[in-house]
């Protein structure tokens, strides 16, 4: 799988930015099929940092539904991927700097 593939974005909520104060962990959407080593390398790669740990989180798909005026409407969020990545001591990643 290519590097570019990997990553999809990073995922910034309260939570993750709560992680990323406290244990220098950032939250990343990546591909289903990409797995740790191949995380750590494109993370590696594209921020220039050293990567100590990936763990990995595969979230379910949710069912929704809602009453609109055409009836009854109901689907599948789709499942994705989560990476959560910890960076070595003093290193941080610069998520705004393309913004």
């Amino acid at each position: 799988m290519k590097l570019a593939e990997v990553l999809i974005k990073p995922i910034v909520t309260e939570k993750s930015n709560k992680l990323t104060d406290k244990s220098r962990t950032y939250a990343f959407k990546v591909s289903r099929k990409a797995n740790k080593l191949e995380i750590k390398k494109a993370v590696e790669g594209f921020y220039s940092v050293n990567v100590i740990d990936v763990n990995t989180v595969v979230v379910p798909g949710k069912a929704k539904s809602r009453f609109t005026k055409a009836g009854f409407i109901s689907g599948v969020k789709p499942a994705f991927k989560k990476a959560y990545v910890t960076v070595a001591e003093g290193e941080t990643i610069d998520l705004y700097a393309n913004i």
